[in-house]
């Protein structure tokens, strides 16, 4: 119980570190959304790299993995990410990010789905509220009527949610991989977004604090979290990540209103609220029928 409540609190590390993601990528202001993936992830992957190094022998091990395994973490760090920096490019950035917090929820439910585990009724309702809270953000509570310029972007958010959850939920069953192996992934993903950036977006070069800030991202939110964030859930209670979870979405859209980048409006406090409760809904009832 030791262990796994030191795992846990190791998730809850990446999950502060992710709450930044969203006015980072917002600082990155004119680069392109597959330019700025390849550059922060390239940053994170030589770091891991010279890690590696430091270490010697051992440090190299530890970057072996089943193709499986590296596979699944290479394919949803780049789709979870790329879907991500769209989302923030192509849509207002708190709606965006709200909606891309659905992902905690969805944790839940595909525990219980991919994992065997029985969802409870609470669960289901759980999920419900984020939906309507989904809803909410994107027609801020005026019926159907959405701004359609909006629409990719926040499909493209609602897509990095389901990829983020699938993904911690399907890790656990690579618990065997050392957490340095994700060093490869992020190598990988680097080398996929360049090769997007170079097909289809055109480069633009950063100025000198853009640098700063891709270099942030790249040993924090999109570096050192994922290591943190694959123990937690490989060896943490994963509801109660799901749950932790929204204190992401809390600071970040905080973050993002402190710094200019997003107007706050009263939907937007209905919908964390609602968030919030079906994240609280889903893990009690999953605690209650432990």
């Amino acid at each position: 119980m030791a262990s796994q409540r030191t795992a846990t609190l190791t998730g809850l590390a990446a999950i502060l570190l992710w709450a930044s993601l969203a006015v980072l990528t917002t600082a990155t202001g004119n680069l392109p959304p597959f330019q700025v993936l390849a550059v922060s992830f390239g940053i994170a992957a030589l770091l891991g790299l010279a890690r590696a190094a430091l270490r010697g022998a051992a440090g190299w091990r530890e970057l072996r993995q089943p193709g499986a395994a590296l596979a699944l973490s290479t394919l949803a760090l780049f789709g979870y990410h790329a879907l991500y920096f769209i989302a923030l490019k192509r849509a207002p950035a708190v709606e965006a990010n709200l909606l891309n917090y659905l992902w905690p929820l969805l944790i839940v439910v595909f525990a219980g789905l991919v994992g065997g585990v029985t969802v409870r009724a609470g669960q289901w309702a759980g999920t419900l509220l984020g939906l309507v809270a989904a809803a909410l953000l994107v027609t801020r509570g005026h019926g159907l009527q959405v701004d359609r310029a909006h629409v990719p972007g926040y499909l493209a958010a609602l897509g990095a949610a389901v990829i983020w959850a699938a993904y911690s939920v399907l890790n656990r069953r690579f618990a065997d991989v050392p957490t340095a192996a994700i060093t490869v992934a992020c190598a990988g993903v680097s080398v996929l977004g360049a090769a997007v950036h170079l097909l289809f977006e055109r480069t633009v070069a950063p100025d000198a604090t853009q640098w700063l800030v891709l270099a942030v991202m790249g040993a924090g939110p999109v570096g050192a979290a994922f290591w943190l964030w694959d123990h937690g859930t490989k060896r943490g209670d994963i509801a109660l990540l799901g749950s932790l979870s929204y204190l992401a979405p809390l600071l970040s859209t905080l973050l993002l209103v402190i710094s200019g980048r997003a107007e706050p409006h009263g939907i937007q406090a209905v919908a964390i609220a609602m968030l919030l409760a079906g994240a609280w809904v889903s893990v009690r009832s999953s605690r209650a029928a432990r």
